[in-house]
C-alpha cells in the first residue's frame, strides 16, 4: 500500500493540470447539481418558502367580537408560542374592479407590516399613512385574489361592507401570505387596510345618542396569529387557545398543514418532473466526470507500462487508480458542496434567494448529504472499470503501437479527395469517425446531456403553452359570467348581449354541479357546456367530441378512479338523480386532478327539464386582452354580473420557468464537462495520424484545423442525436406526467424546427470554440515519433 500512495503522490505532481481539471470538474458539477437542487425545493415549495420569509403563523384564530389585552397576553405566554401576530379587527366585505367580484375579508393593520405572518410585498409597496387632500384610502390585496380581480397597483376598487355603501380605495400593493390561498366561489379572500378605511366599511351608521365620530359595527370580529416553536404541537396549543378564550367566542381556526395542502396540491406534477430531470442530470454528471476520469487513464498508458514493468502487479495498478480518483471525486464533491452552501447565497437573483432559504426547506439535509454521496459513488464505480482495465494494460509499449489504431480510408473519403474537398475537412471527417463502432461511446456520451437539454425545452415548451394556446390546454373559454340571480343567466338577451361585445368570439351558456360516483364513495365534477347545435370547443386528445344527447367528455382523473376507458358509460348521482352519460372522449382538464366529466347542457336538461343555465363561458378572439373584454362586457349588459377570469395553470409557472432554465445551464455545463474530455482524449489518441499529416505537407495552420473539424463534427452528430431523441423521451414523459397527474396526456408540445436548429448549432459553435486552444497547442506542438508519442 505504501508503494500505492508514493506511486499516486509522484504521478500527482508530474500531473497537476489533469488533476485539476478532474477536481474542478467534479466541484463545478456538483455545485450545479446542488444550486439546482436548492431551485427545485424553492420552486416545488411555495407555501414553505413563503413561511420561512415571512415568519408565518401556525394556528390563525378567527373570533367574534374583540379581545382584551388579557386574552392575547394568555396566548403569548403558553410555552409552545413563540411569536404572536395581532390580533386585529377583521369585517368581511365584497371588493369589485372592472365587473370582477370577490369576497374579502378587510384586516386592520398598521403603517407598518407585523414582524410575525408579515405579508410580504412582491408588488407596489404597504399601506402609508392616512391619505391627506380626500385622496382615497389604501388596501394591499393578498396575490391569488388579487389575479382573480385583475387588479394591479395603483388601481382603484369598490369595496363594499355590511352597510351595503362602496367606499373606494386604491391598490398598494400586492403581497403574498401563509394563509389558505383564495379559490374563486371557495371562501373569502385576505386584504389589509387601515383602522380608519376598516371602520368606514363596518359602520352601520351613527347611532343615537353616540358621541360624535362614534360609529357602530357589525360584522366585525379579530384574528390572531400564534407562531409555534414546534409545529408537531399544533393540535395541543389549538386545544388551550379555544379553551383560554372560549369555544362560544372563536368562529374558526386554520392551521399551518391546512394552507400547505392547499397550496402543495398544485405541484404535484411540477415536483414529480423536476425530481426526474433531477436525476437525469445527476447520472449524466456521473457519466460525464467518469468520461474524464476514464481519459486520464487512456492518458497514463505508458506511466501504466512502466509500473508493470517494475513490478507491480494489476491488482496494484487497478488499487492506485481507483484510490487516486475517488480522492479527487470526494475533494470535488466537497469543493463544490462547500462552495455552494457558502457562496451561493451571494448569487443575485431567484438563485442566491433559494440558497438562503433552503436550510428551512423540506429534504434540504438529505439532498446536500445524499447528492455528492450518490455522485462519488457513480464515479467510483466508472473509476473502477476504468482502473479495472488501466491493470490489463500490456507491459510492453511495442505491443499497442502495433496494433491497428485506424480504419481504412472509406469510400465516401477517397470520393471526398477526388472532389477536391479541403483537407481539414476530408481528414477531420475521418479523425472524427474513423474508429467506427469506438467512435460512437464518446458521441453517446457527448448526446447524453443535449437530449437531456432538450427534454427540458420541451417542458418549457409545454408550460409555455399554458399561457400562449390555453383552449390546447383545456381552457378555450377565457371569462366567466354569472349574473346576480339564477334566473337573468339563462336569458337570451343577456347570451345575445355578450357575443356582442367586442373580442368575444362566442358564448357558451353553462351548469357545474358536484356529482357522486357509483357506490358513492367519491365526488366529481359535472359540467354543462353549450349545446348540441352549439358545442363547446372541448380539446379533445382521445375519441371525439361530444355532438349527441348524452354523450360526454371525461377527464384523465375520471376515467382511472372510475376504471373505464373511451366508449364507455359512466353512471353518476346529481343532486338526488340518475345520470347516465356516454364518454366518446378524453379531453385535457387543468382542474380538480382531471376528475371532471362535460356534456351539453342539453342533455343535463334531459333529466331535468326546468335546469337553467347558471353561468356562461367566454371564447375571445385571438389577441383580445381579458380585462379589455371584462370591462366592456360590464358596460354592455345591465344588472349586476360578476365576471371572472378563467384560472390556468400559466399563472404559477414563473418559477418552474427559472428552474427549467437553472437545469438547461447545469446540463450545458456538463455537456462542455464531456466535451473537453472528448477532444483532449481524441488529439492524444491521434498523435501519430498527426505526424503523418505533418509528414504529408500540412501546415500547422491546417492541422488545427483538423482538430477543430473533428472536434465540430463530432459535436454535431451528437446534437442531432440528442436533439431527436430528446424531443421523443421529453415527449413521452411529460404526457406520462400528465396522465400519473390525472390532467391526461396530449399536452407534450414539442419545440419549434428553429428552437431545434438553434440548440444544434450552438452546441456545435461551442465543440469549435472549445477546440480552438488545444488545436493552437497541438499544431505548435514539436511532434515526435517516439514511444512516448506513440504509446
Amino acid at each position: 500500500m505504501r508503494a500505492i500512495l508514493r506511486w499516486a503522490h509522484s504521478d500527482l505532481r508530474a500531473h497537476r493540470g489533469e488533476a485539476l481539471f478532474v477536481v474542478l470538474a467534479s466541484a463545478g458539477v456538483i455545485a450545479s447539481l446542488l444550486l439546482s437542487g436548492a431551485l427545485l425545493s424553492y420552486a416545488v415549495n411555495p407555501w414553505q418558502r413563503v413561511f420561512n420569509q415571512s415568519e408565518g403563523a401556525h394556528i390563525w384564530l378567527h373570533t367574534r367580537g374583540d379581545l382584551d389585552a388579557s386574552s392575547v397576553a394568555s396566548l403569548a405566554s403558553l410555552d409552545e408560542v413563540a411569536g404572536v401576530s395581532g390580533p386585529f379587527r377583521t369585517t368581511e366585505a365584497t371588493v369589485e374592479v372592472a365587473g370582477a367580484r370577490a369576497r374579502v375579508v378587510l384586516r386592520g393593520t398598521g403603517p407598518q407590516p407585523p414582524t410575525v405572518a408579515r405579508p410580504l410585498i412582491t408588488e407596489g409597496g404597504w399601506l402609508e399613512s392616512a391619505p391627506t387632500g380626500g385622496g382615497p384610502g389604501e388596501i394591499v390585496l393578498e396575490s391569488a385574489l388579487a389575479r382573480a380581480l385583475w387588479a394591479d397597483p395603483g388601481e382603484t376598487v369598490t369595496v363594499t361592507g355590511a352597510n351595503g355603501a362602496p367606499l373606494a380605495l386604491r391598490v398598494a400593493g400586492i403581497a403574498e401570505s401563509a394563509e389558505p390561498l383564495y379559490r374563486t366561489g371557495q371562501g373569502a379572500g385576505v386584504a389589509w387596510v387601515l383602522p380608519g378605511s376598516l371602520d368606514r366599511v363596518a359602520s352601520t351608521g351613527t347611532g343615537t345618542g353616540m358621541a360624535t365620530g362614534q360609529v357602530a359595527s357589525a360584522g366585525t370580529g379579530q384574528s390572531v396569529g400564534l407562531r409555534l416553536k414546534d409545529p408537531d404541537d399544533t393540535d395541543y396549543v389549538v386545544q388551550r387557545a379555544v379553551t383560554l378564550l372560549g369555544a362560544h367566542r372563536v368562529d374558526r381556526v386554520t392551521n399551518w398543514q391546512e394552507a400547505k395542502a392547499d397550496v402543495g396540491g398544485d405541484d404535484r406534477m411540477l415536483g414529480q418532473m423536476f425530481a426526474a430531470f433531477g436525476l437525469a442530470a445527476l447520472f449524466a454528471a456521473a457519466v460525464a466526470i467518469s468520461g474524464a476520469v476514464r481519459a486520464r487513464v487512456r492518458g497514463q498508458l505508458k506511466d501504466i507500462a512502466v509500473l508493470k514493468a517494475i513490478g507491480f502487479t494489476p491488482g496494484q495498478v487497478t488499487r492506485g487508480f481507483l484510490v487516486q480518483h475517488l480522492g479527487f471525486a470526494v475533494l470535488g464533491a466537497g469543493l463544490g458542496t462547500v462552495a455552494t452552501l457558502t457562496l451561493g447565497r451571494w448569487i443575485p437573483g431567484r438563485i442566491g434567494e433559494a440558497v438562503v432559504l433552503w436550510p428551512e426547506l423540506p429534504g434540504h439535509r438529505a439532498i446536500v448529504a445524499g447528492l455528492p454521496v450518490a455522485a462519488v459513488l457513480l464515479i467510483g464505480t466508472a473509476t473502477g472499470l476504468a482502473a479495472w482495465r488501466a491493470g490489463r494494460v500490456p507491459p510492453v509499449p511495442a505491443a499497442r503501437s502495433a496494433l491497428l489504431t485506424a480504419a481504412p480510408l472509406t469510400r465516401l473519403g477517397r470520393r471526398a479527395i477526388a472532389l477536391r474537398l479541403s483537407p481539414a475537412l476530408v481528414l477531420g471527417w475521418r479523425s472524427a469517425f474513423s474508429g467506427r463502432g469506438r467512435s460512437l461511446v464518446p458521441i453517446s456520451r457527448l448526446a447524453l446531456p443535449v437530449a437531456l437539454m432538450t427534454v427540458a425545452l420541451v417542458a418549457w415548451s409545454t408550460l409555455d403553452q399554458f399561457g400562449s394556446d390555453p383552449a390546447r390546454m383545456g381552457r378555450a373559454a377565457a371569462l366567466t359570467v354569472r349574473a346576480e340571480e339564477p334566473g337573468p343567466a339563462d336569458d337570451p338577451a343577456l347570451a345575445r348581449a355578450l357575443a356582442s361585445v367586442p373580442g368575444v368570439e362566442d358564448s357558451f351558456p353553462g351548469a357545474e354541479f358536484v356529482a357522486l360516483v357509483p357506490g358513492q364513495t367519491g365526488t366529481i365534477t359535472l359540467r354543462g357546456l353549450g349545446s348540441q347545435a352549439r358545442p363547446y370547443p372541448h380539446s379533445v386528445v382521445e375519441g371525439r367530441a361530444p355532438t349527441g344527447p348524452d354523450e360526454a367528455v371525461a377527464g384523465q382523473g375520471l376515467l382511472d378512479l372510475l376504471g373505464v376507458g373511451v366508449g364507455e358509460w359512466v353512471r353518476m348521482t346529481v343532486e338526488g338523480r340518475p345520470q347516465i352519460l356516454h364518454v366518446v372522449g378524453r379531453s385535457v382538464e387543468p382542474e380538480q386532478g382531471g376528475r371532471v366529466i362535460s356534456t351539453s347542457l342539453d342533455s343535463l336538461r334531459n333529466g331535468d327539464p326546468a335546469m337553467k343555465a347558471r353561468f356562461h363561458s367566454l371564447v375571445l378572439r385571438p389577441g383580445a386582452d381579458p380585462r379589455e373584454v371584462a370591462a366592456a362586457v360590464s358596460g354592455a349588459v345591465d344588472g349586476a354580473l360578476e365576471i371572472r377570469e378563467t384560472p390556468t395553470p400559466a399563472d404559477r409557472l414563473d418559477t418552474p420557468r427559472g428552474v427549467i432554465a437553472a437545469l438547461i445551464a447545469v446540463l450545458g455545463f456538463i455537456a462542455l464537462v464531456e466535451l473537453l474530455t472528448l477532444i483532449s482524449s481524441g488529439v492524444r489518441a491521434r498523435v501519430r495520424d498527426l505526424l503523418a499529416m505533418k509528414a504529408i505537407g500540412l501546415t500547422p495552420r491546417q492541422i488545427g484545423a483538423v482538430i477543430v473539424t473533428a472536434a465540430a463534427l463530432t459535436t454535431l452528430v451528437a446534437a442531432l442525436l440528442g436533439t431527436v431523441a430528446g424531443a421523443a423521451l421529453g415527449r413521452w414523459l411529460v404526457d406520462a406526467e400528465g396522465r400519473s397527474s390525472g390532467i391526461g396526456s396530449g399536452i407534450a408540445h414539442v419545440p419549434s424546427p428553429l428552437v431545434l436548429a438553434t440548440l444544434v448549432a450552438a452546441a456545435t459553435a461551442v465543440g469549435a470554440a472549445a477546440a480552438l486552444a488545444p488545436a493552437v497547442k497541438t499544431a505548435r506542438r514539436r511532434l515526435i515519433d517516439s514511444a512516448s508519442e506513440t504509446l
